[in-house]
């Protein structure tokens, strides 16, 4: 194939390069010498079920847990009452942790049902468990116990503390799931009471008792936490997250509700029986699998003050009580519904599963895993945010009343209640549908694996801010197979791929810090673009350093001796399962990371001439359309250019390194905008709230001139589980640290106007660094710049307004400097003579996509349909102001 690096040379218009790639290639010869063998979609296989740990048997299983950030044990709940210790290792040994059978009443669907243990559980040995207890009224209990401390592989039964005690009228439909939220809060699953057909009418009722919902409660009695509503089940051992949604409410369902009766700890409505719960890890998304009456069974994500609709609906369909429905009635619809039946996508009694993110198997990684009990259908989803998007059976096995997951690497682990044993989904053994090349010389993508000469048509490629690899030294390179199938070039955006683009990227290490003659090559990683999405491999080059073997799956780790200032220290060099590499090559993200226009719009030597590799790309035809002058495009800086700015370098750094997860769409839990385009004060960056503070609300993301207050300095300077980012680096980054530890000490602190301008734009005798210039030609002079906190040389961080017509809201940043003030104003016409008319301003608590330092105004009271909108600022008068010179 001829290189497509032809057509620059030649400086081919576009237009004309397409046709005459055409007239030389044809779509058979480009089949014939396309020099890459990879498959066009991932291979994919079957699965099975095998015994997870043969011979170990437990009494009616019907929960699994593991211990936070511990991977040596695995907990089972026994419904008739006692909590099972597993010890991992060649010889498992299972052991009692906890034995209450004399106070939990067994049988049916009663029993010990749900065990969560604190997020804190190695300080202070608390965990919590549902079950339903002997007595009168045998009630629904929630209770608190505590590890033996001088025993702590043992948990105390007269340790018991009772959180609520809710009497129950029917034996069935009790839920009882328990798991602890990325916020630190319990969440509680609960069932309708039980009978048929909501008999006993809770399942949409939030000022009676405690059914048919999912509750979320404050353990710790948080400062700002409010106490529970008396009720005879509750108890003071909890308090209420003052942002629970229910909490304040005036009326439900159209139905007036006093405030003081309302059941302030439910998060979510409308459940029959939810059987079985859990939060993704990455996402934070919290699924639930909801038992059906006659016609549907549901997968639900859980959202707060959601109400799924039971028992005026039963899935998208009417429900036992469907005729009193309230006028204006909405429920949340299943992302998942299936028809009860013993066939290949139905069943009688689902089981809640949890989202696969172990190593092993790439094809299921962020998929949903659940069952049904009755059918034995095991079955895989995934979704768009409101229904399915692929549905698939894993295996077949009835009896499952519970999943879990092996700590050690993420394996998905099913309880079998009938039979007692625990069972292990795996690969079924046989070869893959489609064959990977077994060697870097088998992928055809090097004509000399000496030199890494590419083959003709894979081109080297150069960006602006590396992704930080462990010390590692790295080469680019990319290939797109048709030339009829260009990239989609956008400015500030993610660019969009064809199937079957390819991206190669090499590592080597040097083994004597800063000597490039010691460097050892690591690996080569493939990343291959398919209709779904994208795949990736990698190859470990051999000792000999002559050729690069595929890595399994799972991934593996290997530890080399360095070198560096005159001492040995051992560097683990983690070579990435294939789950790992879709990671961080999400949909979201755009898939190839360092692929996009902020990274290459740069200057690149080719032949001894510097010139812009995006236009380099424009005339090889690599583009669907003409790109606009490179200049005028965003370009991401080096970490030590010193002639840009720390806010620039620092949100280069994050964007690079961060940005893949955190963003609007991203799969991150942590709610912040890492993205280059995206203006620091709308990031959520700055005083930016956090999933959990760790008890300490002066914690916060950034927190200006405080590194101790700024969990994300502590996140990237700390070794272990909480180092970010979570994959692909092991090794701190010192330039990184130190640029982040300087951004936020001297950059971030408000300071006088004339130390501020000194620092941000240098000799104030320059014209274009006095106060009334505008130096970076964002609209905003260099004065009005300070007073708003942003960059005066950056023109992408600035102040912006910005409007969301779907939601009829208002967006712009949150007001940094004190004496700076400000309105929004509105007009329904515009002419020299509009009167225009001064719209209030609420602060929005999560602000916008949940950031913090964000304000938002909602225009549908007082404001026309069709309305302007414009934002007037005043600064101070320099005269008054003791900051300005």
């Amino acid at each position: 194939m001829p290189s497509k690096s032809l057509w620059s040379s030649l400086r081919v218009p576009a237009a004309v390069q397409a046709i005459a790639w055409n007239l030389i290639v044809s779509e058979a010869q480009q089949e014939e010498k396309d020099p890459m063998r990879f498959p066009k979609h991932p291979p994919s296989t079957a699965f099975e079920l095998v015994e997870a740990f043969p011979g170990t048997r437990f009494s009616n299983p019907v929960a699994l847990a593991h211990l936070p950030g511990q991977t040596d044990a695995l907990f089972v709940v026994e419904k008739v009452g006692r909590i099972r210790t597993l010890t991992l290792g060649e010889s498992p040994e299972r052991s009692t942790f906890l034995d209450i059978t004399d106070r939990v009443r067994s049988g049916g669907e009663r029993g010990l049902l749900g065990l969560a243990f604190h997020p804190n559980f190695k300080a202070n040995g608390f965990l919590y468990v549902f079950y339903t207890a002997k007595g009168n009224g045998a009630p629904n209990r929630l209770a608190r116990f505590q590890v033996d401390p001088n025993h702590p592989g043992v948990a105390m039964p007269q340790s018991e503390v009772i959180l609520i005690n809710q009497a129950d009228d029917a034996g069935n439909h009790n839920g009882g799931d328990l798991h602890f939220g990325p916020d630190g809060y319990l969440y509680v699953a609960l069932g309708d009471e039980g009978a048929a057909n909501d008999t006993l009418r809770n399942s949409q009722r939030i000022d009676k008792d405690f059914f048919a919902g999912i509750l979320r409660i404050d353990v710790d009695k948080r400062s700002g936490s409010l106490p529970p509503n008396p009720h005879p089940a509750a108890s003071t051992h909890y308090a209420i997250p003052p942002d629970n949604p229910f909490v304040g409410i005036q009326s439900f369902t159209g139905k007036p509700v006093h405030h003081s009766k309302v059941r302030t700890e439910f998060w979510a409505v409308g459940l029959r029986n939810p059987w079985r719960m859990g939060f993704d890890p990455v996402t934070g998304l919290l699924y639930a699998g909801d038992v059906g009456q006659g016609r549907w069974e549901e997968v639900n994500i859980i959202v707060k003050g959601g109400n799924y609709g039971w028992n005026f609906r039963e899935g998208t369909g009417p429900g036992p009580n469907h005729s009193k429905t309230p006028e204006g009635f909405e429920s949340i619809a299943p992302v998942l519904q299936y028809g009860r039946g013993l066939g290949p996508e139905q069943g009688k009694s689902i089981t809640g599963g949890l989202v696969y993110r172990g190593q092993n198997f790439s094809q299921l990684y962020g998929a949903y895993i659940f069952a049904d009990y009755i059918s034995g259908n095991i079955w895989a989803m995934r979704h768009d945010g409101n229904e399915k998007t692929a549905w698939w059976n894993l295996a077949r096995k009835t009896g499952i009343s519970a999943m879990g997951i092996d700590p050690r690497q993420g394996d998905i682990l099913l309880a079998n209640h009938s039979s007692g044993r625990l069972l292990r989904l795996v690969q079924d053994g046989q070869e893959p549908d489609k064959p990977l090349p077994a060697t870097l010389a088998d992928t055809g993508a090097f004509q000399d694996l000496h030199t890494l000469t590419p083959n003709q048509g894979i081109e080297p490629y150069e960006i602006n801010t590396p992704f930080w690899s462990d010390h590692a030294i790295k080469q680019r390179w990319f290939y797109l197979p048709d030339q009829a199938d260009r990239i989609q070039f956008r400015a500030n955006d993610s660019w969009l791929f064809p199937q079957g683009m390819i991206w190669i990227k090499h590592f080597g290490l040097e083994l004597v810090r800063g000597d490039p003659a010691s460097t050892r090559r690591l690996e080569t990683r493939f990343l291959v673009r398919h209709e779904d999405g994208i795949y990736g491999l990698t190859y470990r080059w051999d000792n000999a350093q002559e050729n690069a073997y595929l890595v399994d799956e799972a991934g593996m780790e290997e530890t080399f001796a360095i070198q560096e200032n005159g001492q040995t220290i051992e560097q683990v060099w983690r070579y990435p399962s294939r789950s790992e590499c879709l990671a961080c090559h999400n949909k979201p993200s755009g898939m190839a990371l360092g692929f996009h226009t902020a990274q290459l719009n740069r200057l690149v030597k080719k032949d001894g001439q510097a010139r812009s590799q995006l236009l380099r790309m424009q005339e090889a035809g690599y583009f669907q359309k003409p790109i606009e002058a490179p200049h005028g495009l965003p370009a991401m800086a080096a970490l030590d250019d010193s002639t840009v700015s720390l806010t620039r370098r620092v949100k280069s750094y994050l964007a690079s390194n961060c940005a893949a997860c955190h963003r609007p769409d991203g799969e991150a839990l942590g709610r912040w905008d890492a993205r280059y385009a995206t203006p620091v004060l709308e990031s959520g960056l700055i005083d930016g709230h956090l999933m959990r503070d760790q008890g300490d609300p002066l914690q916060k993301l950034v927190r200006p001139g405080n590194l101790e207050g700024s969990v994300l300095y502590q996140r990237i300077t700390t070794k272990g589980t909480r180092r970010m980012p979570p994959v692909g680096s092991h090794v701190l980054d010192p330039r990184g640290v130190e640029l982040m530890g300087r951004w936020i000490v001297e950059s971030l602190p408000l300071k006088s106007y004339k130390r501020w301008s000194r620092e941000a734009l240098g000799d104030e005798n320059i014209q274009e660094n006095r106060p009334s210039w505008d130096k970076d030609g964002d609209g905003w002079s260099n004065l009005a710049e300070f007073y708003m906190g942003t960059d005066p040389t950056w023109k992408l961080d600035r102040w912006r307004l910005q409007l969301d017509t779907n939601s009829h809201k208002l967006r712009l940043p949150e007001v940094r400097h004190p004496d700076l003030s400000w309105n929004i104003e509105t007009t329904p016409t515009l002419h020299p003579e509009t009167d225009w008319q001064i719209l209030p301003i609420s602060q929005a608590g999560q602000g916008s996509h949940g950031y913090a330092g964000m304000r938002e105004l909602s225009w549908d009271n007082g404001v026309a349909k069709k309305a302007f909108f414009r934002l007037v600022i005043t600064l101070p008068n320099p005269a008054q102001d003791p900051l300005l010179p």
